[in-house]
This record gives structure tokens, sequence and C-alpha cells, in this order.
């Protein structure tokens, strides 16, 4: 009758018959033996406690389902160790690219969210532009709808009007000025 050494410790091994040698006893046995040492390593590279046991747990769950796969049974432990150094080595990159994703969201301007008001507010200063315009000379008043509504150059906006191209600066610098001083209790900064 063959049996196998599984390496509990390094002092005794503990034989097992090859009719008990199955996965669940085996990493059982394992399990028993060395889970608090392979969670102390993992400890030591991924420095949380919780992390280490869920990747000392997750070596035993894989190491269970890929046991028969397992050429040489004496080796369960060192397969073991070195599935928990990589799995720490996973979380650590894994940690290391959230870290810099999150120091380059910290970093990215926080996009402003207009208030509950805002549209409240927007309506009423259109409303008090619209009245500070109704309010202009008519010239000043059609300048300054064609320039700015519109978006025509002094020169396309001189050829609508049938008016020269000095004629439509100087409504527009009136113009302006006008609004500026009727909505300057409005708070306004629309016309600059």
């Amino acid at each position: 009758m063959t049996t196998h050494a599984l390496p509990l410790d390094r002092a005794s091994p503990v034989t097992v018959p090859p009719d008990v040698w199955d996965a669940d006893a085996a990493v059982g046995a394992l399990y028993a033996a060395h889970w608090r040492q392979l969670v102390r390593l993992s400890v030591l590279l991924v420095r949380d406690l919780g992390t280490a046991e869920e990747v000392v747990q997750d070596a035993f769950v894989a190491m269970h389902g890929r046991w028969h796969r397992l050429r040489d049974p004496d080796k369960a432990l060192a397969y073991l160790r070195q599935s928990v150094v990589n799995r720490s080595r996973s979380v650590l990159r894994h940690r290391g690219v959230v870290n810099r994703h999150l120091a380059r969201e910290a970093a990215a301007p926080l996009p402003t969210q207009p208030g509950a008001d805002q549209a409240a507010l927007a309506a009423e200063q259109r409303g008090a532009v619209l009245d500070a315009l109704a309010d202009l000379p008519r010239r000043q008043r059609e300048v300054l709808a064609l320039r700015y509504y519109l978006d025509l150059s002094e020169a396309e906006i001189a050829t609508t009007l049938g008016i020269s191209k000095g004629a439509v600066k100087s409504h527009a610098s009136r113009g302006v000025a006008a609004l500026r001083t009727r909505l300057a209790p409005h708070g306004s900064e629309e016309l600059r």
C-alpha cells in the first residue's frame, strides 16, 4: 500500500493512504495545518488582515478545484504558498490601479451642478434683458439683436439696415452701454 506524505508542517509530514487521498481530505488537512501561516504571509504582503484571509481562502478553493491536476501531492504546500504570493501581488496591482484612478478623480475639478433655482434665475435674467432691450431706441435694439442674436458682422448689419459700418458701431456701443446700466442691479454679465 503506497502512501503520500502530506506536509502539514516542516517537522512532521502526515501520511495519507491513497484511498483517503482525495481533494476534500487533503485540502482539509492542509487548511488545518497551514491556514494561519499562509494568512500571516499574505498580511505581510497586502497589509490588511481581511484581504489576506480572502487571498488564502481563494488559494485553497483554487487548489481544491485543481487537485486532480496536481502531479505531486507532496508539493501541495509549495503550490499554496506560491498561489498566496501571486494572489497577493494581484491584490496589490489592483489596489494600485484603484488608487491611481481615485487620485486622478480627486485632481479633476468637480463639475458644477446648477442649483435648484437656476432655471428660475435664468428666466428672470432673460426677462430683465428683454425688458431693457425693449426700452432701447429702435436702431440700437435692431443692431444688438442682429449682432448678438443672429451673430452678424458689422458689415452684414450695415447692409441689412442700410446704414454705414460706423453707425453700426456707434449704435452697438451705445446700446450695450445702456443695457449695462439698466442691468447692473440684476448682476447681468451677458453683454461683454
